[in-house]
């Protein structure tokens, strides 16, 4: 079976952040960023016993609180 290669070129451009770098981004704490991360609110991918999140998954959160807030 082979892979689309539209679907590898997706993959190839995501940017994963780790927690402490999302925590710096949003100037926020690490355990904030982990309550977020625990509640759904923001989508995050285990790796190992650590958390990556995706770079549009940040962009995503951040334009929904500022719709939310407006």
């Amino acid at each position: 079976m082979q892979a689309d290669p539209r679907h590898q070129q997706q993959l190839g451009e995501l940017t994963f952040l780790t927690v402490a770098e999302v925590a710096k981004l949003m100037r926020v704490s690490k355990m904030t960023v982990y309550r977020l991360v625990h509640s759904g609110e923001l989508t995050a991918v285990r790796v190992g016993r650590s958390f990556r999140v995706p770079e549009q998954a940040v962009r995503e959160y951040l334009r929904g609180s500022f719709e939310t807030a407006a």
